[in-house]
């Protein structure tokens, strides 16, 4: 099945960094969110990167105005007809992906697809939610998505050849390089990633190292663009928190246990960039 019509389940940065790149690669797209305001600003932010690329000649007039036009909104999914494909990408809480899928299964076509931008969750169980887990796969966009160049894709039990296929054609057509992982907790990058971010924050409280020379010493000795505390506070330390988690309980392993200190930052509402306070103030 030929994807042209696409829908977004989240208008925050990472769900509308994804509808814009799907804009880029010609694809009609409606982006959804329950928030009205929140629809609007992710929006906002579409045509702003649009328009940004148009201004470095990244994109001509005419591609600039017809992904204009090709860019729908909805407070609810069950609003949106002739889906071809779906991504969900609203916070890291199953029991919120579960029923967002059980709706997006009654909007998107027969032999369509639903995917998730989950980094952690298993693919698997979000997709019995569904009466087609064959067609339901995780897409895990980087963030910044509309700079990063990677989508970690993640076949659920379920998943069908022909699914994974579908969906590795729409992020190359998004200009994306692809890798395949296994479902198991973490995947491939947040399964190596988090427990570097964790080390660092035992690191800190043990007193090995100040915020700063962490931080230094991470990028100028292996050659980080960021240092992991800086990283960490980028990502967001309650996302942070919630996939180490995920990695200690789906794993099973006291390795992957979170950092008492990084609970405690998230515990007084210390989230990084987002909240203005982490390991940085912002």
């Amino acid at each position: 099945m030929a994807t042209e019509h696409v829908v977004v389940v989240g208008a925050g940065q990472m769900g509308s960094g994804i509808a814009q790149v799907a804009l880029q690669a010609g694809l009609r797209v409606t982006l959804v969110d329950v928030s009205k305001d929140g629809l609007a600003k992710g929006a906002d932010r579409i045509r702003a990167g649009l328009k940004k690329l148009a201004d470095k000649g990244k994109l001509d007039e005419a591609r600039l105005q017809a992904a204009y036009a090709n860019l729908a909104t909805a407070e609810r999914a069950t609003e949106v007809q002739g889906v071809d494909f779906a991504v969900e990408a609203v916070t890291e809480n199953e029991e919120l992906k579960r029923r967002i899928f059980v709706e997006l299964d009654g909007v998107v076509k027969p032999g369509g697809i639903i995917a998730t931008n989950t980094s952690s969750i298993s693919i698997t169980r979000i997709a019995a939610a569904t009466k087609r887990p064959e067609n339901v796969i995780g897409m895990h966009f980087m963030n910044p998505v509309p700079i990063m160049q990677l989508v970690e894709i993640i076949r659920g039990a379920a998943t069908s050849e022909s699914t994974y296929q579908t969906t590795r054609a729409l992020a190359e057509k998004m200009g994306k390089t692809t890798v395949v992982s296994k479902d198991f907790p973490g995947f491939i990058v947040n399964r190596i990633l988090i427990p570097m971010l964790n080390e660092a924050c035992f690191a800190l409280m043990e007193g090995v190292g100040s915020v700063e020379d962490i931080d230094t010493a991470m990028k100028l000795g292996t050659n980080q663009p960021m240092g992991p505390l800086q990283l960490a506070d980028f990502i967001g330390l309650d996302t942070v928190l919630y996939i180490a988690e995920v990695l200690h309980k789906g794993l099973g392993d006291d390795k992957y246990r979170p950092s008492p200190l990084l609970r405690q930052y998230v515990d007084a509402g210390w989230y990084g960039k987002k909240s203005g306070r982490g390991f940085y103030t912002y």
